[in-house]
Order: structure tokens, then C-alpha cells, then sequence
């Protein structure tokens, strides 16, 4: 990547997804909107994901360099050390994940219940999402309970901690096949709501709820990001350094 007159950033075919999300993270809805994924999928380079998906990469490429940098400073969790980075997890994504789960879990059920039966999508879009909260609140829970405190733990350590699993690579292989399980369903919840739009002949809690989903799965594709292509890779090369 290179930075452009004009505050752009070069991308080419073989960058990464997360890469690209890191460098410009304006550039994340764009990502999600040309449908490509970023955090599960962020270590595949942008020729590989629009191969996937019958896309020009170098079309893709021009267009996504041609998004200006936000005139903003670095997002403030951007090379913080991992333990501070799981601090930052917990108090942002995390919190967000425990306060939005049940508000949106209580409004999907409304809904469903008031315009099922003219529109079926309604209702297997609550199921969905009570797939994904049955997925997502054990998985915070694996996190800060045992994940995270061994994160913590490296940090101070001066010699490799022996851990109960052995290394540390080996609950963090557990959360990223849990961020996949979860990214499948956000998309089939994405494919039934029609990218979350709201039927016309509904209410304004049917409204709100799709603009809560897109929400959701906007704040769980940063959050997986992050941790994927983040904090589990400097956690792996921080356990390597210490000597056993």
C-alpha cells in the first residue's frame, strides 16, 4: 500500500482484507457492502475474495483506493499492547453484545409476532438471531473468563505460563471457529431481511429492529476483526518469545 496525493491509500489485488479495513476503516462498510469479508476472512488477500464472488479485484482494488483517509487520528485501539487491547474488547464490544442481544432478541419477538403472517422472513430472522445470541453470550463468557485472563497473564509473565490447554494457540483456534460459526449466520441473517430493510407495510419497530441487526453485524464484524487479525496474532507471537 501507498499512500496517494489527495489522502487515498493504494491498494492492489494481493492485499489483505484486513489490511485494507486496518489502514482505512472508513473503508469497512464499503467491504460489507461489496460483500467482502474482512474479519474471518481478513487474512485472505483481495484477489482470493473476489474470486469467490465473480469480482474484477483490480476494479475493486481502484475502487476502494479511491476512498479518501478520514481526516481523523488512528482509531484509539490501534496498536495497543494485548493486554490493553482485551480491556478495550470487553468495555466496548463486548458491552455492546450484553446491552443489544436482549433489547433486540425482545423486539424481533414483537415483530414476529405482529407481521409474521404476512411476512414469514420476519419470523425466521427471529430465529436466527436467537441462534446467534445462543452462539455469541457462552462465547463472551469463554473470553473473559479464560481467554482474556490468559491474555493478562502473558503480559507480566517471564517465562511461558503453563496453561491448563497447553498453548494459548489452542483456545484462540476455539474462538475463531466460534467467529466463523457466527459470520455464517449474520450473512444468512443479512440474505433473509433483504440487507435489512424493514417491509413496507410494517411498523416502526420492525424499522428500528432492522436498523438494530445492521448494527449488530456492523459491531460484530469490527470486533472479530480485531481480535482475528489483531489481538490473536500478537498474543501467538507473544507466547512464542518467552522462553519455556
Amino acid at each position: 500500500m501507498e499512500r496517494k496525493a489527495g489522502a487515498a491509500l493504494a491498494f492492489t489485488p494481493s492485499t489483505c482484507l484486513a489490511d485494507i479495513a486496518s489502514a482505512n476503516p472508513s473503508l469497512t462498510r464499503e467491504l460489507e457492502r461489496i460483500g467482502l469479508d474482512y474479519c474471518c476472512g481478513g487474512k485472505r488477500t483481495l484477489a482470493q475474495a473476489c474470486a469467490d464472488r465473480g469480482l474484477d479485484p483490480e476494479a475493486i482494488a481502484a475502487e476502494l483506493s479511491s476512498v479518501p483517509v478520514a481526516e481523523a487520528p488512528p482509531a484509539d485501539w490501534i496498536g495497543l499492547p494485548p493486554a490493553e487491547l482485551v480491556d478495550h474488547l470487553e468495555a466496548t464490544h463486548h458491552q455492546f453484545l450484553k446491552r443489544e442481544l436482549p433489547r433486540l432478541s425482545e423486539l424481533a419477538a414483537k415483530v414476529s409476532r405482529v407481521h409474521g403472517g404476512r411476512h414469514p422472513e420476519l419470523v425466521q430472522a427471529e430465529a436466527v438471531l436467537a441462534e446467534i445470541r445462543a452462539d455469541l453470550e457462552p462465547h463472551l463468557q469463554k473470553e473473559e473468563q479464560a481467554l482474556f485472563p490468559m491474555i493478562r497473564s502473558l503480559a507480566t509473565a517471564s517465562s511461558r505460563p503453563s496453561f491448563h490447554c497447553g498453548s494459548i494457540a489452542h483456545p484462540i483456534a476455539v474462538m475463531e471457529q466460534e467467529h466463523t460459526a457466527v459470520g455464517a449466520l449474520l450473512e444468512q441473517l443479512r440474505q433473509i431481511t433483504g440487507g435489512y430493510q424493514a417491509p413496507e407495510d410494517t411498523c416502526a419497530s420492525t424499522r428500528a429492529l432492522m436498523e438494530g441487526l445492521a448494527e449488530l453485524e456492523a459491531d460484530t464484524h469490527l470486533h472479530v476483526h480485531k481480535e482475528n487479525n489483531h489481538l490473536f496474532p500478537a498474543v501467538l507471537a507473544q507466547e512464542e518469545t518467552l522462553p519455556a
